[in-house]
C-alpha cells in the first residue's frame, strides 16, 4: 500500500479481526462483526464503555491499517460550531474590507460575497472530515461525545444522517463519499436515541482474562511472563471483587505492567504493587481500599491458584 492509494476495506468477519490484528489491536468477535458492518454498509458506529477499554484505539488502527486520515474531534463542555465545524478569519475579512474602501470599491453585494468566499473559511474537524482525499474518506473519530452539550448532539444530526453541513454564507457542502465515523461515548450521561439510531451500537466491555493477557503480551512484550499474569489476575480480581469508584480499565493495566517492567520486576511483589499503585488505580480511596493486608491477600490468592494450575498439568505440559 502506498502513501496516497487507501486499503481496501475488510470484505468479512475474519478479514476485519485480522485488520484490527494488524495494527495491534486484540479484539473479540462481536466488534468485528458490528465493524465489519459498519464499514460495508456505510454507517457511524457508536462504541460506549466505560474509560480505558479500548474505544478510542480502534479508530486509531483503523486509520493506521486502511491508509487513512484520522480527523479527531475532542469533545468538551461548551463546544460549538465555532470549534467543531467552522469559522471565519475575520482579521483577514477585516483586511479585505479595508482594501476594498481604499481602492473605491464599496458596492456592498460585491464585497460581502468576495468576504464570505472560502479563502477566508477556517476548517474545523467536522468540515474537514467532509473533505475529498486522494487517501480515501477519512476515519473521523467524535470522541467523548457524552462530554459534549445537547445541543451539539443536534447539530450531528444532520451531518450523521447526510453527511453534511449548512453554512448561512456557502449554503450546504456535502461529502462525495461519507467518511468512516466512529463515536465514543463513557456513558457519564445519556446520548439521546435520535443520534443513536443513526448508528450502529456496540457496548466496549472490560476484556476477559484471556484476552487481556494477549493485549498485555503484545503491547508489553518485554514483561516476563510471570508478571504478565499476575498483573491480569490481579487486575481481574479487582473488577470483579472490589468495590472501586473507578475500576483499572485496560490503559491502566498496560501502564501498570510497563512500570513494573522499567523496575525489573518479574513477578507481581506486594510491596512494589502497592508502591506503584497509583499508575493502576487513579483516586485515593480505591488505592486505600486495596492497599495493605487486602493487596497481600489478592497475591496470596494468586500465587495458590497459580501453584495449583501448575499441579494440575500433565507431565511434560507447556
Amino acid at each position: 500500500m502506498t502513501d496516497d492509494v487507501p486499503a481496501e476495506l475488510p470484505a468479512s468477519i475474519d478479514a476485519t479481526l485480522a485488520l484490527l490484528d494488524a495494527g495491534g489491536y486484540v479484539a473479540d468477535r462481536a466488534l468485528a462483526t458490528v465493524l465489519h458492518l459498519s464499514l460495508r454498509m456505510g454507517r457511524p458506529l457508536f462504541l460506549e464503555g466505560e474509560a480505558g477499554v479500548g474505544k478510542t484505539e480502534i479508530a486509531k488502527v483503523l486509520a493506521t491499517t486502511l491508509g487513512r486520515d484520522l480527523i479527531r474531534l475532542q469533545c468538551y463542555e461548551g463546544l460549538d460550531i465555532s470549534a467543531a465545524v467552522y469559522e471565519w478569519n475575520y482579521a483577514a475579512q477585516m483586511v479585505e474590507i479595508r482594501v476594498a474602501e481604499a481602492s473605491g470599491d464599496t458596492d456592498h453585494a460585491t464585497l460581502s460575497r468576495s468576504i464570505f468566499d472560502e479563502r477566508f473559511l477556517i476548517k474545523r474537524p467536522v468540515l474537514k472530515a467532509l473533505e475529498p482525499s486522494l487517501k480515501g474518506p477519512p476515519v473521523f473519530l467524535i470522541d467523548e461525545l457524552d462530554r459534549a452539550d445537547e445541543a451539539f448532539e443536534a447539530f450531528l444530526l444532520e451531518v450523521l444522517s447526510d453527511n453534511q453541513v449548512t453554512i448561512p454564507e456557502l449554503g450546504t457542502i456535502r461529502a462525495a463519499e461519507p467518511p468512516i465515523v466512529i463515536l465514543t461515548t463513557n456513558r457519564t450521561r445519556e446520548i439521546h436515541d435520535a443520534l443513536k439510531r443513526r448508528c450502529l451500537y456496540h457496548w466496549v466491555d472490560y476484556p476477559d482474562a484471556e484476552r487481556e493477557l494477549a493485549i498485555v503480551r503484545r503491547k508489553v512484550p518485554g514483561a516476563a511472563d510471570r508478571l504478565t499474569a499476575e498483573i491480569v489476575a490481579f487486575v481481574q480480581r479487582l473488577r470483579a471483587s472490589e468495590d472501586l469508584f473507578k475500576q483499572p480499565g485496560v490503559a491502566e493495566t498496560l501502564d501498570w505492567a510497563t512500570a513494573l517492567t522499567e523496575l525489573n520486576e518479574l513477578a507481581l511483589d506486594p510491596d512494589m504493587a502497592s508502591d506503584t499503585l497509583g499508575v493502576l488505580l487513579k483516586y485515593q480511596d480505591d488505592i486505600e481500599r486495596v492497599r495493605g493486608s487486602r493487596l497481600r491477600q489478592i497475591v496470596e490468592d494468586i500465587r495458590k491458584e497459580g501453584a495449583r494450575d501448575l499441579g494440575q498439568r500433565p507431565a511434560g505440559g507447556a
